[in-house]
C-alpha cells in the first residue's frame, strides 16, 4: 500500500536523527557550502558599525568555521569546539562579527538534537562563560548587556534542538509501542490458531480412536468366532458384534456431525460440542459390548455436581480415552473401573485396569510395544485445559494401567450412586 506523502516526510526528518558517527553525506557538504555562501555575504553587506571588512586572515577563519559544518552529524562537539576555535580569533580582530552567527548557530542546533542534554548545556554554560571572561578581561563590561542580549540566540537554537530530539524520540518510541503490539497480535493471532488445530487434533484423536478401536475389537471377535468353529457358529454372538459394530459407527457418526457443527458455527447457537457426565454410561457400554468388563461409579449424580461444561467434557475424553487405551493394550477381555467423585472443589476421575486375561484375539488390539499415539498427551491436555492435572503410569507392582485426572469444580454434597454395566460375552 503506498504511503502517504506527509508521513513519509514526517517519518524521513523526525524520526531519522542524525546520529554521532554518521558518515559525511552530500546533504552535509551541500549544507556546509550554503552557510558559507550565507556568512559571505553577511560579511559583504555588513555596515562598518560591525565591525571592520575581513582582512585576508578573517576570510580564511570565516570559511573554515562554515567547512567543519561537513562533520556536524559524524562529530557534533568537535565540530562546535572547532568553530569556536575559528571564530574566537575572529571577533579579536573585531571583524564583521554577525557574519560568523550562522555556522555557530547550526552546529550548536546539531549538537542538541544528537544530544544528551547534559553535554548541550554544559557546551552552553561554558561558551556564555567563555564570552563574559573575554570581555571582562577585554575590558568591556559596558558591552556585556549587548552580548547577553545576542547570546540569547545561541540559548535558543540550543532549546529548539533539544525539542526536537525530544519530539524525534516520542515518535520514535510510538512506533516502536505501534511495531511491538503489531507483533504481539500477529503471535497471539499464531498462538490461537495453533491451539485451535490442537483442539480440533485431539478432538478427532478422541472421537475416532475410541470409535475405531471397538470397531477393530468387534470386527475381530466376529472373525474368531466365524472360524474357531464353523460347524458350529453361533450366530447370535455374531448378530451381536455386528450390532455393536453399527451402534458404534453411528455413535461416531453423530458425534463427528456435532463436532463438526460447532467448528462451522462456533457455540453461539450453544450446543455442547462434547458430551458431559451423562453420557459416560454410554461409553461403559460401547466397552462392554466390546467384550469388557467395565464397573463405572459416579459418587456424585451429574445434575448435583453440576461442573462446568468444559470440566465434563474433559472428564468424558479422558474416561473415553482411558477405556480405547484399556482395550486397546490390554485386549477385550480386560477388566476397568472407573470412578468420578468430588473431592473438596474438584472433581477427580480414576480409570483403573487389571492389563487383561489374555483371552482376547491375538489382532484385537495393540501390545504395549506397538506405535505411539497422542493418547496420554491428549488426556493431559485435557486436564491442563481446564486448569487441572492428571497422573498416568503402570500399577507397578500389579499388572494393569492407571490413570487419575483432578479437575476443578464445585460438587455439592450428594448422595453417592453407582451405575455399573455388565459384561456382554460375544462368544
Amino acid at each position: 500500500m503506498p504511503q502517504d506523502p506527509l508521513n513519509a516526510l514526517v517519518r524521513r526528518s523526525l524520526l531519522q536523527p542524525p546520529q554521532q558517527g554518521a558518515p559525511v553525506t552530500r546533504r552535509d557538504v551541500l549544507l556546509a557550502v550554503a552557510v558559507c555562501a550565507v556568512q559571505t555575504a553577511m560579511a559583504l553587506a555588513a555596515s562598518p558599525a560591525n565591525g571592520r571588512f575581513p582582512t585576508l586572515l578573517g576570510w580564511a577563519l570565516l570559511t573554515c568555521s562554515g567547512a567543519l559544518l561537513v562533520f556536524r552529524r559524524r562529530a557534533p562537539w568537535l565540530t562546535v569546539l572547532g568553530i569556536l576555535v575559528c571564530v574566537g580569533p575572529y571577533h579579536a580582530q573585531d571583524f564583521s562579527h554577525l557574519a560568523a552567527v550562522p555556522g555557530a548557530l547550526v552546529a550548536l542546533y546539531s549538537m542538541a538534537v544528537v544530544g544528551p542534554p547534559l553535554r548541550s548545556f554544559a557546551t552552553l554554560c561554558g561558551i556564555v562563560g567563555l564570552m563574559v571572561t573575554v570581555m571582562s578581561t577585554a575590558g568591556k563590561t559596558h558591552e556585556l548587556s549587548d552580548m547577553m542580549r545576542s547570546s540569547g540566540w545561541i540559548v535558543v537554537c540550543v532549546l529548539f534542538g533539544e525539542t526536537v530530539r525530544i519530539h524525534r524520540n516520542y515518535l520514535t518510541a510510538v512506533v516502536e509501542r505501534a511495531e511491538r503490539a503489531e507483533r504481539t497480535r500477529e503471535e497471539e493471532a499464531a498462538r490461537r490458531v495453533a491451539q485451535e488445530r490442537l483442539r480440533i487434533a485431539r478432538d478427532l484423536h478422541d472421537l475416532l480412536a475410541h470409535s475405531i478401536t471397538l470397531i477393530g475389537v468387534q470386527t475381530s471377535v466376529a472373525a474368531h468366532v466365524l472360524m474357531a468353529d464353523p460347524e458350529r457358529l453361533d450366530r447370535e454372538a455374531v448378530a451381536k458384534a455386528l450390532e455393536g459394530i453399527s451402534d458404534t459407527c453411528r455413535g461416531a457418526r453423530a458425534e463427528l456431525r456435532t463436532t463438526l457443527e460447532v467448528l462451522r458455527a462456533g457455540d453461539a447457537d450453544g450446543k455442547e460440542p462434547l458430551p458431559g457426565l451423562s453420557g459416560l454410561p454410554d461409553l461403559a457400554r460401547a466397552a462392554c459390548d466390546a467384550g469388557a468388563h467395565v464397573e463405572l461409579s459416579l459418587r456424585d449424580s451429574a445434575h448435583a455436581l453440576a461442573p462446568a461444561p468444559a470440566v465434563g467434557a474433559a472428564a468424558y475424553r479422558i474416561v473415553q480415552e482411558a477405556l480405547t487405551n484399556a482395550v486397546r493394550h490390554a485386549g477385550a477381555s480386560v477388566s476397568v473401573r472407573a470412578v468420578v467423585e468430588g473431592v473438596g472443589g474438584a472433581l477427580r476421575v480414576s480409570v483403573v485396569d487389571d492389563g487383561g486375561g489374555g483371552g482376547a484375539p491375538a489382532d484385537a488390539g495393540e501390545g504395549a510395544g506397538g506405535p505411539g499415539g497422542f493418547g496420554i498427551a491428549g488426556m493431559r491436555e485435557r486436564a491442563r485445559s481446564v486448569g487441572g492435572t492428571l497422573e498416568a503410569g503402570p500399577r507397578a507392582p500389579r499388572p494393569g494401567y492407571a490413570v487419575t485426572a483432578l479437575l476443578p469444580a464445585r460438587p455439592s454434597v450428594a448422595a453417592p450412586t453407582s451405575v455399573a454395566a455388565p459384561r456382554r460375552s460375544l462368544t
